[in-house]
């Protein structure tokens, strides 16, 4: 068998196109939930934190590249060759994980609900089934 057909084999399964369209899905998913994040919740806490932009807070662990005094912004302090810790940053990409997980909990709970079969009910007892229930019955009684 030649390596192109069982590459085509291989790529043809249901799986693996499967992945593929969650993967493609799940990118596509992740951008508009950074946007989310960045262009419409991160605006109101910053606004309620006095007009705060959280992905420019840092911590500047070498301050010997950079003029005494001199005020910079993350990209000025990386541009100087500065290390620094961008906790902002940080900040806004574990807020942005929780949405992408809580959404992705809100799907799947979803899904689950649709898709879940409703429990059959159990069947109606045979005529021997009742029967042996009374015969039974009867016999605790007696004792």
């Amino acid at each position: 068998m030649s390596i192109l057909k069982e590459f085509k084999e291989f790529a043809m399964r249901g799986n693996v196109v499967d992945l593929a369209v969650g993967v493609v899905i799940g990118a596509a998913f992740g951008r508009i939930v950074t946007s989310l994040v960045n262009d419409i919740i991160m605006p109101p806490i910053g606004k309620l934190t006095g007009g705060v932009d959280f992905n420019d807070k840092f911590f500047i662990l070498d301050r010997g590249k950079l003029e005494p005094g001199q005020h910079v912004t993350l990209a000025q302090a990386k541009a100087a060759g500065a290390s620094v810790i961008g906790y902002g940053t940080f900040l806004s990409t574990v807020l942005d994980f929780l949405i992408v997980a809580f959404c992705i909990f809100l799907l799947v709970k979803l899904m689950n609900r649709l898709w879940k079969q409703p429990a059959a009910a159990p069947p109606e007892p045979t005529p021997q089934e009742k029967l042996l229930a009374e015969i039974r019955d009867l016999l605790r009684a007696k004792t």
